[in-house]
C-alpha cells in the first residue's frame, strides 16, 4: 500500500524560538533602582544621614551589590548627581526665544523644587574637593548649559538674538539668578521672577521685547 503524501509543511525543521531581546536589564534595573533610592534618602536625612545600608533596604539589594558597583558612598552619591542632568527635562524648541527660555526657567525651578534636591546640589558644591564628587558635579552643570545653549544658537539663526561668542553666557545670565534665588536665598521661584530673568537676559543680549 502506498504511504500517503505527506504535507510538505511537516517535513521543514522547526525554528528555533528567537531569544526575546532585553530592556536595559537586571543591572540597569538595579542601577536605577538604587540612584532613585539615593535621593530619596537625601530628601529625607540629608547628605549627612545618607547610609549605604538605607539605600539597599529601600532599593531591595544587598549591601554588597552596592559597593561591588559603587565602591563607596561618595562615588554613589557622584553618580547620583550625575543621574540628575539625564533625568526627563527635554530642552524646549518652541520655535520662539521667550517662551523656550521660559520652559527652561520652569524646568530649573521645578528640579530645585524636588525634595532634597536643593540640599544635594548644594552639598555637592560643598564636597567639591572630592575628585569624584567634583567631577560628577561639572558632568551635570556642563550638560545642561551644552543641552540648552543650542536655544541660543536657533535664537541667533531665527533673528531673535544678535551674535554671541559664547551661546552659554546667554542660559547664565538666565538662569544663574534662579540658582542664587533658591539655594542662597532660600525663596520660592515664581512666574514674576522668572520673567524678570527673562526680561533681563534678552534685554543684555538684543533679544524681542515682551507682548
Amino acid at each position: 500500500m502506498a504511504e500517503p503524501d505527506r504535507d510538505t509543511d511537516d517535513e521543514q525543521p522547526v525554528a528555533s524560538p528567537q531569544p526575546r531581546k532585553r530592556t536595559g536589564g537586571r543591572s540597569a534595573r538595579v542601577r536605577e533602582s538604587v540612584l532613585a533610592a539615593t535621593l530619596e534618602q537625601v530628601a529625607e536625612h540629608g547628605i549627612e544621614g545618607l547610609t549605604i545600608g538605607d539605600v539597599a533596604a529601600r532599593a531591595g539589594v544587598a549591601e554588597t551589590t552596592i559597593y561591588r558597583r559603587w565602591g563607596t558612598r561618595t562615588t554613589l552619591i557622584a553618580d547620583a548627581i550625575a543621574q540628575l542632568a539625564e533625568d526627563g527635562n527635554p530642552m524646549p524648541d518652541t520655535g520662539a526665544v521667550r517662551t523656550d527660555l521660559r520652559l527652561l526657567a520652569e524646568q530649573v525651578s521645578q528640579l530645585l523644587a524636588r525634595p532634597g534636591i536643593a540640599r544635594l546640589v548644594g552639598t555637592a558644591i560643598a564636597l567639591s574637593s572630592d575628585p569624584e564628587v567634583d567631577a560628577a558635579r561639572r558632568r551635570f552643570w556642563n550638560d545642561r548649559f551644552e543641552r540648552s545653549a543650542q536655544i541660543v544658537v536657533r535664537a541667533v539663526v531665527r533673528g531673535e538674538l544678535a551674535a554671541v561668542q559664547d551661546p552659554r553666557e546667554v542660559i547664565e545670565t538666565m538662569s544663574a539668578p534662579l540658582y542664587f534665588r533658591l539655594l542662597v536665598g532660600d525663596k520660592p521661584i515664581d512666574d514674576v521672577f522668572i520673567t524678570r530673568c527673562i526680561d533681563n537676559t534678552l534685554a543684555v543680549y538684543g533679544g524681542p521685547a515682551p507682548a
